[in-house]
């Protein structure tokens, strides 16, 4: 099964936030799909590492027929399902254990990645 393809048509989520918007394509997987249900959603994110924005999410999310983990890269929208939260890559990481792809940025990481601080963002779906 490809972990990869679109939930039924391509299914675009829009981050909103200081005026600014980011598009994500979502890949079809339970996590995903788990995720999608929360919407609409107001969340706080903060920097961690210098390498992704966080934020914890009101409900555990499905890790159905999740990988054991995967290796991030710069726009992978992601959920850190040991702490249970999301987390937004704008640096490349390393393998990280329990790191379930739910989608990718198509365009506007950099906009992310240029805030300091904590910061609120809406995301709905498209």
């Amino acid at each position: 099964m490809n972990n990869h393809s679109s939930i039924g048509e391509d299914v675009r989520i829009k981050v909103s936030f200081n005026n600014e918007e980011v598009f994500v394509k979502m890949y079809d997987n339970p996590t995903s799909r788990d995720f999608l249900t929360l919407f609409p959603l107001t969340l706080t994110l903060e920097d961690y590492a210098g390498t992704e924005k966080i934020s914890s999410l009101a409900k555990r999310l499905s890790t159905k027929d999740a990988p054991s983990g995967s290796n991030p890269s710069v726009g992978d929208f992601t959920y850190y399902s040991p702490w249970g939260n999301l987390a937004i890559f704008y640096r490349d990481f390393g393998y990280a254990n329990g790191l379930i792809k739910l989608g990718h940025i198509e365009s506007g990481i950099e906009k992310l990645a240029s805030i300091r601080g904590d910061f609120t963002v809406s995301i709905e779906k498209m």
